[in-house]
């Protein structure tokens, strides 16, 4: 195995939709058949998110597709995965958490090391105008960059 990272899936709605302040790394706990669909690139964290639940943080709302050789007994697509984090972590989660405005979402899930890992990022939500910002000051630094382009081939 590599020590390289082999991305399954990124969340880009996430870097859309909010403003990212903090990213942890966590393991996934996952049956066989997710961890083989995944290895597939069968995943999407479109809606998914994260909350606390009985001392330790849960995914919701990850669909992992079924494993294309899998038998009858395969796994559910959307059923609730536990995060493996440090206390520690989880802690410091919860306690931005309980602030005004904060959430916990996924950004990408990868492999590291033969190992199924998720990054998430405690995170803001974003204004319908901050988006718009965003937005019009990436066109207006792809027109300049294009610009620039233009008058290095002349």
């Amino acid at each position: 195995m590599s020590d390289e990272n082999t991305t399954v899936t990124t969340n880009r709605k996430a870097f859309h939709d909010f403003k990212i302040v903090e990213k942890f790394e966590a393991g996934i706990e996952l049956v066989g058949s997710e961890v083989k669909s995944l290895r597939e690139g069968r995943a999407n964290l479109k809606n998914a998110y994260a909350t606390f639940r009985e001392g330790g943080v849960v995914l919701i709302g990850m669909h992992i597709g079924p494993y294309s050789h899998t038998g009858y007994s395969g796994h559910e697509p959307y059923r609730d995965r536990r995060l493996l984090l440090h206390q520690k972590e989880i802690r410091k989660l919860k306690r931005k958490v309980s602030a005004k405005g904060h959430t916990v979402v996924p950004l990408k899930v990868y492999f590291k090391r033969g190992w199924a890992k998720i990054e998430i990022a405690l995170a803001t939500g974003k204004r319908t105008y901050d988006k718009k910002a965003v937005i019009t000051r990436r066109d207006q630094e792809r027109a300049m960059e294009r610009e620039l382009k233009d008058k290095r081939r002349v």
